[in-house]
C-alpha cells in the first residue's frame, strides 16, 4: 500500500464523488483511499473561482510505504496529589485545566459567568430590553468571549501545531464539523459552540474535573511569591498552582494582580469601530456574483499602511454576521461581531482598527494601570454619548466627509443605533488613521464606502502584557501563570488555547 499526495482544482459546489472522480483520472488508478489534507477558496480571479484541494491518497497501485503518523500531543499520566485552580472557561483557562485533568493533578475551573445555557437567556434578555446582565453577557460566561463569537479557528502564531492539533481534535469528539480539520479558515459559529462548550465541559467533570460558575475571584493570598489561596465571594479556595486566564475585557481581575504584585507592561494594541454591509454587496465585490455554489459568504481582509499614519486594517470578519453590544460593565458601550455556523445573515461586519501603543495615546511612558484607565475612560464616554447601549454610529462616506449623519440604514446591531460624529469621539490620531484607511478600503472594494461604521471597538488585543519567564510563569512567581487574551501573549480561541496548553504542559514538567 502506497501513499501519495496531490493538489487539484475543483468547482465551488462540487460533490465527493466529483473529487473522487478527480483523483482517478489524475492518478490513473480506480483502487485508492483519500483523506482531505487542506482545503483553500482561490477567488484571484473572479471567472474562475475554485477550491486547492490537497488530499493524500493510499493505493496498492501507487508505490512506495506510507507515511509515519505525525507526532501528537503527549499528556503522561500519573495520580498527582496537587490541586490546580485556574480562573476563566476560555480556550486558555478551560484546555489547561483539561490537559492537567487528563495528566493526574485535581483540577477546578473558577468561572464568573453563568453557564452556556442561562447565559444565552441573559444575552436575549440584554438585546430585548436593554437589561444587562452582569454575570451573562458577550464577555463573560462559559466558554469565554469566544462562545459567542464567528468561532475562527485559524492563528498566526507558528509552532504550535501539536496544541492545535489535539484542539481540533476535542472540538471535532465534542460534535464540531470533520472541515476544520482541513479547511484553510475554520470556524464553528456562534450556534454550534454553544453546543460543542457544553459537550467539553461534560467531558471534563467526567474526568474528575470540577466547575463553579457565577464565582468571581477577588483577591489573591500571597506569601513570598508563591500564591496560596484564590479568594471568592465568602470563600478561600486553596491550590497548589493557579492559572488565570480571565479574558481580555476583565480588566477588574488584571487592577487585582497588579495590586498582589504581578508585573505587566504597556504593549501595542488595536482600537477602532465595526464597519458593516449588506453580505450581497461584499459577495458581488469578491467573487463578481450575489451567490457561490458551495461557499458560505464572501470575506475580505483589508490593511492600510501610511507614513506618519497609523496602520489600519480590517480584523474578525464575520460574513453573514451580526454586530453585537459586547460590553462586560453596565457603564461602558463596546460593540464585536459574531456569526452563526451557516453565515447565512444579511450582513457582513469587520472591526476597523488602528493599531497604536499606549505611549502614544497618552502622550508620555504609560503604566498598564495607566492605559487600563484610559481605555476604561473611553468605554464609558461611548456610553455617556448614547445614554445607553445604543451603538453611535454614522456613514463610511460620512466619518471621510467629516459630515453629520442624518438617517441611518437597517442594521443588525439589536440595541439600535445613535447617529453620532465618530470622527469626533475617537482619539485625534485613530480617528486620522482610521479615516484614510477607510478611503484605502473604499478603492479596494466596490461599495464599501456605502456601508456603515459604529461603536467602539476595544477589545481586539489587550493593551497590557504579563511579565513571564520561559517556563510562562508571572516573574517573581513560582505557583502563578497568567494565560490567553488576557496574558497579552496571545488572541484568539487557537492561540489562546494553545497558550493554555502550554503552561499546563509546564505544571505537568515540573511535577514529573
Amino acid at each position: 500500500m502506497g501513499y501519495k499526495e496531490i493538489t487539484v482544482q475543483m468547482p465551488t459546489g462540487f460533490e465527493p464523488d466529483e473529487l473522487k472522480n478527480r483523483i482517478e483520472k489524475a492518478l490513473g488508478i480506480r483502487e485508492f483511499s483519500y483523506q482531505i489534507d487542506s482545503k483553500s477558496l482561490d477567488a484571484r480571479k473572479k471567472s474562475h473561482i475554485h477550491w486547492l484541494v490537497k488530499v493524500g491518497v493510499a493505493s496498492p497501485r501507487i508505490p512506495g510505504p506510507n507515511p509515519e503518523p505525525g507526532p501528537q500531543l503527549t499528556i503522561p499520566y500519573q495520580k498527582r496529589r496537587k490541586r490546580v485552580i485556574v480562573v476563566g472557561s476560555g480556550p486558555a483557562g478551560f484546555f489547561a485545566a483539561y490537559v492537567l485533568q487528563k495528566a493526574g493533578f485535581e483540577t477546578a475551573i473558577i468561572e464568573r459567568g453563568t453557564d452556556v445555557a442561562r447565559r444565552a437567556d441573559g444575552i436575549n434578555r440584554f438585546e430585548g430590553t436593554g437589561a444587562f446582565d452582569p454575570n451573562g453577557n458577550y464577555a463573560f460566561g462559559e466558554g469565554g468571549a469566544g462562545t459567542f463569537s464567528d468561532g475562527k479557528l485559524t492563528s498566526r502564531t507558528k509552532r504550535i501545531s501539536l496544541e492545535k492539533e489535539f484542539m481540533l481534535a476535542s472540538y471535532i469528539q465534542a460534535g464540531a464539523p470533520e472541515e476544520i480539520r482541513y479547511l484553510a479558515h475554520p470556524h464553528l459559529g456562534s450556534n454550534l459552540l454553544k453546543k460543542i462548550v457544553v459537550n467539553l465541559r461534560k467531558d471534563y467533570l467526567q474526568i474528575g474535573g470540577v466547575m463553579r460558575f457565577e464565582t468571581e475571584i477577588e483577591d489573591l493570598t500571597v506569601q513570598s511569591g508563591r500564591v496560596l489561596d484564590a479568594i471568592t465571594p465568602g470563600r478561600e479556595i486553596p491550590g497548589d498552582y493557579f492559572l488565570i486566564a480571565s479574558g481580555n475585557a476583565a480588566h477588574d481581575t488584571c487592577r487585582m494582580l497588579i495590586k498582589n504584585g504581578v508585573l505587566f507592561q504597556a504593549k501595542s494594541f488595536a482600537i477602532g469601530c465595526r464597519v458593516e454591509h449588506p453580505q450581497e454587496l461584499i459577495n458581488l465585490a469578491q467573487w463578481g456574483r450575489i451567490k457561490l455554489p458551495g461557499v458560505k459568504a464572501a470575506e475580505y481582509r483589508l490593511t492600510f499602511r501610511k507614513p506618519g499614519v497609523l496602520p489600519v486594517y480590517t480584523f474578525c470578519m464575520c460574513p453573514g454576521g451580526v454586530i453585537v453590544p459586547a460590553t462586560a460593565f453596565p457603564d461602558a458601550n463596546i460593540v464585536n461581531g459574531m456569526s452563526r455556523y451557516q453565515r447565512d445573515g444579511r450582513f457582513a461586519n469587520a472591526a476597523c482598527v488602528a493599531a497604536v501603543h499606549p505611549d502614544q495615546v497618552m502622550g508620555k511612558k504609560a503604566g498598564p494601570l495607566e492605559i487600563l484607565d484610559w481605555l476604561g475612560a473611553l468605554e464609558k464616554q461611548f456610553y455617556r454619548f448614547s445614554g445607553g447601549f445604543q451603538a453611535p454610529s454614522c456613514g463610511i462616506r460620512d466619518f471621510i466627509s467629516k459630515t453629520e449623519p442624518a438617517a441611518l440604514p437597517e442594521s443588525s446591531y439589536p440595541l439600535g443605533l445613535k447617529p453620532a460624529p465618530l470622527w469626533e469621539l475617537l482619539p485625534k490620531d485613530i480617528s486620522l488613521a482610521i479615516r484614510e484607511g477607510l478611503k484605502n478600503f473604499s478603492r479596494k472594494i466596490r461599495g464599501f464606502e456605502t456601508g456603515l461604521i459604529m461603536g467602539l471597538e476595544s477589545k481586539t488585543s489587550s493593551p497590557i502584557q504579563a511579565l513571564r519567564d520561559e517556563n510562562r510563569l508571572c516573574l517573581g512567581f513560582d505557583n502563578l501563570f497568567i494565560i490567553g487574551e488576557g496574558s497579552g501573549h496571545s488572541g484568539g480561541i487557537i492561540s489562546s488555547g494553545a497558550d493554555g496548553i502550554r503552561a499546563a504542559m509546564r505544571v505537568i514538567g515540573k511535577n514529573a
